[in-house]
């Protein structure tokens, strides 16, 4: 049986602004025919930086596996902003992809990043940049949010032409407005798309 294409969107969520980014670009992804989204999660690490967290978690996605990786036709990922980088979890992950490296798996498949910041100036650009920085190193072609997308012109909070992102207060409880719903799932939307005229 074969399996059906998909585009992996992998995130770690710790108030759950992340999360919901995630799901909007799981959202745009759903809309290319041919493709459905995956999400995924991953585990929280603890202060000696090993996975503190069963194989399952409680609720929410499954956490990913390297095969999640390995399969997917397209890759979105997403955390929130850690001083101008991504959160430990997900780049604990990341750093356990040796083998797709060496194997070249990950070679021309389309990828994109986002974040969500507590501050307004709270390294969202950073972020998305370091974000990236693996995803050329294994050999993926990383898309931006191109100025076609009019709320790059027109956001007061979120959204920029590296990847996605969300202004979420210093409490975590701002709801994203139109526009950064709008953007989630224009790169979503955008991945797909690539996947597929690649296809």
């Amino acid at each position: 049986m074969q399996q059906s294409a998909y585009v992996l969107v992998l995130y770690y969520s710790r108030q759950g602004s992340t999360e919901a980014m995630a799901r909007m670009v799981a959202r745009g992804v759903s809309t290319v025919t041919g493709f459905e989204a995956r999400l995924r999660t991953v585990a929280p690490v603890s202060a000696e930086t090993e996975q503190s967290a069963d194989g399952v978690p409680d609720d929410g996605p499954p956490y990913c596996s390297i095969d999640d990786l390995r399969h997917c036709s397209g890759l979105v990922l997403g955390s929130p902003t850690r001083f101008g980088n991504m959160a430990a979890p997900l780049k604990y992950f990341i750093d356990q992809t040796s083998d797709l490296w060496l194997s070249g798996s990950m070679i021309d498949k389309p990828a994109a990043v986002f974040t969500s910041t507590s501050s307004l100036h709270g390294g969202q650009e950073s972020t998305l940049l370091s974000m990236q920085l693996p995803l050329l190193h294994h050999g993926m072609l990383v898309l931006g949010l191109p100025y076609s997308e009019a709320g790059l012109m027109t956001t007061t909070s979120g959204g920029t032409p590296y990847g996605a992102s969300h202004w979420a207060g210093a409490d975590g409880g701002r709801a994203m407005d139109d526009t950064e719903l709008q953007l989630c799932r224009a790169l979503g939307r955008r991945v797909a798309q690539t996947c597929a005229r690649l296809a």
